[in-house]
Order: C-alpha cells, then sequence, then structure tokens
C-alpha cells in the first residue's frame, strides 16, 4: 500500500463514523435502535439483509477453498444461502415481521418467553450470545489476516483497528447506521469487485488463456466439479437446511432486517432481493479466486492467502485501497449488525432476567444500556478473536464451517420452527430437548467420537448431525408430548394471519413485556 491506498481506507473510515453521528439523531428509543421502529424501506432492508451475511471470511477462508477446490465454494455457500433465503422468504420474512408489528418486541428472541416459557428463551438467548461471540472473532481474524497482507502489522493491531471504528458507528447510530454503511459498503464492494474481475480478466488475456480455456490449464484440473472433497452432497444438503434457519433469523442479525421493514409484505420483498443478490453476485466475487492457481502461489497451506497475494499483483494503488476497502466493509456489515443483534438479546431478554432495575428501565436507560451492551460485545469478540488460529479454535474457516454451522441448528430450529402453526404442539419440552441433545450431539461428533475415528469424523457429519439431532427431537417430542395451550396459540396465530397491523389475528394474545417483568409483577 502507499499513501494513496491509505487515503482511501481512511477516507472510508471517516464516512463510517460520521454516518454513525448522522443516524444518532434517528435514535430516539430502544425500538429506533434495534429495530429502525419499523420504518425502513424494503431494498434498504435487502440490500442490509445481504450485507450483513458477508465477512472477510469469504477472502480468507472461503478464497483458500476457491483457490484448492474451485466451484465448490459457490455450490456449497453461496448458492445454499440462496435458496435459503428464498424459501425463507415466504416461510419466515413476514412472520419475524410481525413479532415486531402484532407483538411490539424488540429483540428476535423476546417473543419465546410466551411462546414456549422462560428458561428456554434464556438457554437460547444465553447460548446464542456466546456462539455469536465465536462467529464474530472469526470475521475479526479474517480481516486482521487481510491487513497483514497489505500492511504488515500484526493481527491484533488489525482486530484492533477494526473493532474500534465498527464500535463507534455501530454504537451511536443503532441499526440506522449498520443499513446505512452497509449501503455505503455494497456500493464500494460493487466497484471493488468489478475492478478486481476485469483486472483477472485482463492478466489471463495478457496469458492468452480465454474464459473457457482456463478450465482446462493443469492448475484447474478438477476446479469446474460442483462437489469435491469433504463438501460433498450431504455437506450440500445439511448446509441447505443450516442456511434456511441461519439466514432468515436464526443467526439474529438477519431477523432484524426483516423486522425493520414496515409491513409482512416489505419483510418478502426484502428477502427476495437478499436472495438474488446472494444468486448473482458471489459469481463475480468467486470468479477471481477460481483463477487464483493461475497467477499466484498461496503462501499458507489453506489458501486463504490467495486472494490478498492476487490483489496486491494485480491492481494499481487507488484500486488496490478501494478492493481492501470492500474486505472491511463486509466485515463490518457482518460484525456491526451481529453487536446490534446481541445487544437487543442482552438488553430486552437477558438483563431483565438478571436485575431487578432492568425491568424498570425507562427509554433513556434502556438506550444506555443497549449502547453499552453493544461496546462490551465487541470488545469480548475481539478478545477471543486473538485465539483464533489456537489449538482451541484452529484456522478462520473451521471456526465458521465446523463450529458457527454445527451450533447454529440447534438453536435457530426452537426459534424458527416456533413461528410456524405446524409444530405448534412443540412446547418448552421439545424446545429444550432439541436444544440440549443438538448440542451435546456436536460435542460427542466433534470430539470423543472423532477422536476414535481413524482420520476424524468427516465434515458434512460434524455440520449434520447436531442439526438432524435438533430437528427430529423437536418434531417427535411435540408428538409425543403435545404442550399446545390456548396462550401459545393465540401468539402463533398472530404471527400467522395474514394482512399486516397490530389488530389483525386473535386478540386474546397478550403483548410479551421484556423477560423477567411478569414475573417480577407477580411478586409485587
Amino acid at each position: 500500500m502507499n499513501s494513496l491506498d491509505w487515503v482511501v481506507l481512511i477516507g472510508y473510515f471517516g464516512i463510517m463514523v460520521a454516518i454513525g453521528v448522522w443516524s444518532h439523531k434517528r435514535v430516539d428509543n430502544v425500538s429506533d435502535f434495534f429495530t429502525a421502529g419499523g420504518k425502513m424501506p424494503w431494498w434498504l432492508s435487502g440490500i442490509s439483509h445481504h450485507m450483513s451475511g458477508y465477512s472477510a471470511v469469504m477472502f480468507t477462508g472461503y478464497a483458500g477453498i476457491a483457490y484448492t477446490y474451485g466451484v465448490t465454494s459457490f455450490v456449497t455457500w453461496s448458492f445454499p444461502i440462496a435458496i435459503g433465503i428464498a424459501i425463507g422468504a415466504t416461510l419466515f420474512a413476514p412472520r419475524v415481521n410481525r413479532l415486531r408489528s402484532r407483538l411490539h418486541v424488540a429483540s428476535p428472541l423476546e417473543y419465546l418467553k410466551n411462546r414456549y416459557n422462560l428458561p428456554t428463551q434464556q438457554a437460547l438467548a444465553w447460548s446464542g450470545m456466546l456462539l455469536k461471540i465465536v462467529d464474530v472473532a472469526a470475521k475479526w481474524a479474517a480481516i486482521a489476516t487481510l491487513l497483514s497482507v497489505f500492511t504488515g502489522i500484526s493481527l491484533n493491531q488489525g482486530i484492533l483497528i477494526t473493532g474500534a471504528i465498527t464500535a463507534v458507528y455501530c454504537t451511536i447510530g443503532g441499526l440506522w447506521a449498520d443499513a446505512l454503511t452497509e449501503l455505503g459498503q455494497f456500493i464500494i464492494q460493487l466497484l471493488a469487485g468489478v475492478s478486481m474481475f476485469v483486472a483477472v480478466v485482463v492478466k489471463l488475456d495478457d496469458k492468452n488463456i480465454g474464459f473457457l480455456d482456463a478450465w482446462n490449464q493443469p492448475e484447474l484440473q478438477g476446479h469446474g466439479k460442483p462437489l469435491v472433497g469433504q463438501y460433498g452432497a450431504v455437506f450440500l444438503l445439511a448446509f441447505l437446511f443450516i442456511k434456511l434457519f441461519e439466514y432468515n433469523g436464526g443467526m439474529l442479525n438477519q431477523a432484524q432486517r426483516y423486522m425493520a421493514t414496515g409491513s409482512a409484505k416489505e419483510a418478502t420483498r426484502s428477502a427476495r432481493l437478499s436472495a438474488v443478490l446472494w444468486l448473482v453476485w458471489p459469481v463475480v466475487l468467486f470468479f477471481p479466486m477460481w483463477m487464483s492457481p493461475l497467477l499466484v502461489h498461496a503462501q499458507k497451506p489453506d489458501g486463504s492467502d490467495s486472494y490478498g497475494l492476487m490483489t496486491e499483483q494485480l491492481l494499481p494503488h487507488g484500486l488496490l485501497g478501494l478492493v481492501i476497502v470492500g474486505f472491511f466493509s463486509h466485515t463490518m456489515a457482518m460484525c456491526s449488525s451481529d453487536a446490534n443483534a446481541i445487544a437487543a438479546v442482552f438488553t430486552r431478554d437477558v438483563a431483565p432476567v438478571l436485575s431487578a432495575r432492568a425491568r424498570s428501565w425507562n427509554e433513556r436507560r434502556g438506550l444506555i444500556a443497549a449502547r453499552l451492551t453493544t461496546v462490551v460485545f465487541l470488545a469480548l469478540s475481539m478478545a477471543v478473536a486473538t485465539q483464533v488460529n489456537s489449538p482451541t479454535f484452529k484456522d478462520i474457516i473451521t471456526v465458521v464451517i465446523k463450529w458457527v454451522a454445527g451450533l447454529m441448528g440447534p438453536i435457530a430450529i426452537p426459534m424458527m420452527l416456533g413461528l410456524l402453526r405446524t409444530f405448534r404442539k412443540s412446547g418448552p419440552t421439545a424446545a429444550l430437548s432439541s436444544w440440549a441433545l443438538g448440542l451435546l450431539a456436536f460435542w460427542l461428533v466433534n470430539y470423543p467420537i472423532s477422536w476414535n475415528v481413524d482420520g476424524g469424523v468427516p465434515l458434512q457429519y460434524q455440520v449434520s448431525i447436531p442439526l438432524a439431532v435438533s430437528l427430529v427431537l423437536y418434531i417427535v417430542i411435540g408428538l409425543v408430548k403435545p404442550e399446545d395451550t390456548p396462550e401459545r396459540d393465540d401468539i402463533i396465530e398472530r404471527i400467522n394471519t395474514d394482512g399486516d397491523g397490530p389488530g389483525a389475528g386473535s386478540t386474546a394474545a397478550q403483548v410479551p413485556a421484556p423477560a423477567g417483568a411478569q414475573d417480577d409483577a407477580r411478586q409485587r
């Protein structure tokens, strides 16, 4: 990097902070901070939903998969995400939106207290927060890895710089700041991605290699196969189910994008836009990665530095800075949205259970608590990020695929399936059992069983078995021990009834108060 690249990078950081300051004026209460008051346009929500699913992991971990295996990086990652969101546009998006418009909740998990019970809500809230700390830590480590390639600064310095800038704008501006910065980041990534695509095409042409001829080169032998190695059919099917739950709200931050729109119909349009972007745009981003074996030799065994090396070699200064900004934009988009989601869960679901004072927070105190929680979450995730590549977590892609994908299912299944009429008989027993035994299955498959299997348990089973255990238990226990009640049925009807507006559906359902508030009221 030279001075021109640094100007681009520093200018980008300045713009992000300025957006946060501007968004601060639009945040008057907790609802504004966490769900934009339900006033976000569907197209902005869709772009934000799309951008909040990316991070620098694509340009490190998945770049390594593209370098090693080729197109399977798209087939087993962004393609199932696109399909999952397309399905969720009808199945989940409108129902998640009604959580805000009809139940008046500010956290995606708030409704679980009435849908199941308080212990279920707390189990999912705590496990979801802890998993998100690990997930976001991998994102900080990914962007720090790229930053070290270009600038030579240490990983810990890169984590600190990126995390500090993100903390400023998302803490003061809330979800509005997240969405508006993600719009700017989308435009930046559009320019950066197209620039990199063109640069690779020009370089291949200089080598007299055409687009179709490239796949016949020895370096790309087998790279055109959609499913190879450990990324086989079982992995693809498992990932499709995982992303169906994860990207429609199971990991919380995407649920907020649906909640932020003005109506259920707009939430559906938002999801469809995001699905189209996930189907089309990653192809442009992945193409240079697929061609990377023809242009660079990765220094790391997993090829995670291949995209960074290629960028440094192919792009002139200025454009290089723009692409680096693109790396930051994806990571900061995901991490800031995650921080906002976790702050919502802690402020609305956890704090009122831990503290009687939290149950009586007014709008001002609740907003202060939300901002403090955001800072604490970011700090914890940055601390964990320093441990990525340690024996505990191993490499970045292992954290993202094995830990996050493997653990997400047991957490998301009770939350997402609890929205649907079909599973109305699945109550607290089904939810807690599927959650607990799904987590146990993850531990057994990845550790004791894997230790005793020659070569370890294949990745596709590490990811799929916890999800399958949770899904089967949730359904079977609901059938064997139905726990539907009139109150729970009322909640489900309000979420599922067509037509928008808080008066739609059953009028008997109570609007959930923050977790623990009802219990406190009973004691008084």
